[in-house]
């Protein structure tokens, strides 16, 4: 079992220094996660919802940041709507565990 992660606020210099191009990266790979069969390369961008958050770390001076992308597809071909409790919550439900879709967006990395 991998050890856990760190705070966001207490990354090393070499993680920090990739989150940019990380972060780029990502909406590139939900592409990838949907792409038609009978084609090589998406038909057009996924859509997604993107949000950022940033609080003061505890103690500190550094800032932590939790970037959350959310693509609105079930599978290719199919968007996912928001049911009514989810609209009435305000909450976005997840049909995949946060560990499996990680590892799903590791497997379509460039």
């Amino acid at each position: 079992m991998p050890p856990p992660p760190r705070p966001p606020g207490r990354r090393a210099e070499p993680e920090r220094a990739e989150f940019p191009r990380l972060h780029l990266e990502l909406p590139h790979r939900f592409d990838r996660l949907f792409i038609q069969e009978g084609h090589t390369a998406p038909v057009a961008p996924t859509p997604y919802i993107a949000a950022r958050r940033q609080t003061h770390t505890r103690g500190g001076d550094e800032l932590a940041l939790q970037p959350e992308l959310f693509a609105i597809r079930r599978t290719v071909g199919k968007l996912k709507f928001l049911a009514g409790v989810e609209s009435g919550t305000d909450t976005f439900i997840n049909d995949v565990s946060p560990e499996v879709a990680a590892q799903c967006l590791r497997e379509v990395a460039s």
